[in-house]
């Protein structure tokens, strides 16, 4: 009875022990994924920018996305969203997103052009930008629309927003816009802050969890040893 008990328990814990250990192997394999895809991230960042011409009649973001860019338009300011509940070195407030006309192309691009902190003591104030009538040259880096937050409720259509999905607002308005949007980079001379959080790919995470993995592995087959084993079979004095 004994001895079959001591089996079921010898079973039980090797599987467990495999299976805890094929899931840490798993968490290395995702970081292995997530590392080059942050190699890939940096890769394009060296890429000469693309300008108006490059991006003309593009359809997709593909292989596009983090390169930089340097464009030349006019800002389409009546379209102006401000997304609310967003942070920027720890202070809240909204980002500006506005869509740029290229010139020579019908096409339009949504930037995030920076961030400004909100009014507490009207908070359906909005923050009053610096007017540009004329053409403006915008550099940054190609970026996929602007992170989602938790919503309540149908999708807002206001000035203010918790979110902006991109086939949605292209809709909305009627522009031709690109599938994706710019994240505009250089100085704050314009009153927005652009201290943006750099991409991060998780690598760190999977590398935690493929540690607890392991810990645990190790942990059921130490138990075992100890308990069915050193316990069981050795000397008592």
């Amino acid at each position: 009875m004994r001895s079959g008990r001591f089996w079921l328990m010898a079973i039980a814990a090797l599987a467990t022990a495999l299976i805890t250990l094929r899931l840490g192997f798993w968490q290395l394999s995702r970081a292995s994924e997530k590392q080059a895809l942050h190699v890939a991230i940096e890769g394009r960042a060296l890429l000469p920018a693309l300008n108006n011409l490059s991006l003309t009649g593009m359809n997709a973001a593909g292989d596009l996305l983090h390169r930089r860019v340097s464009l030349h338009g006019r800002w389409l300011d009546r379209y102006t969203v401000f997304l609310d509940n967003r942070q920027m070195a720890a202070r809240q407030g909204f980002f500006v997103v506005t869509p740029l006309q290229l010139d020579g192309s019908n096409q339009v691009v949504l930037v995030q052009r920076g961030w400004v902190p909100r009014n507490f003591n009207d908070r359906a104030a909005l923050p009053v930008l610096p007017t540009i009538d004329g053409p403006v040259d915008v550099d940054g880096l190609i970026a996929p629309s602007p992170a989602k937050l938790y919503d309540v409720g149908a999708q807002s259509t206001g000035n203010i927003r918790q979110n902006l999905e991109l086939a949605g607002y292209a809709q909305e308005t009627g522009l031709p816009l690109a599938p994706f949007s710019v994240q505009q980079a250089g100085p704050d001379g314009d009153g927005l802050a652009r201290d943006w959080t750099p991409v991060n790919t998780g690598v760190e995470k999977h590398y935690g969890y493929a540690f607890q993995w392991f810990a645990l592995s190790a942990l059921i087959v130490f138990l075992f040893v100890w308990f069915q084993i050193v316990r069981r079979f050795a000397p008592r004095r």
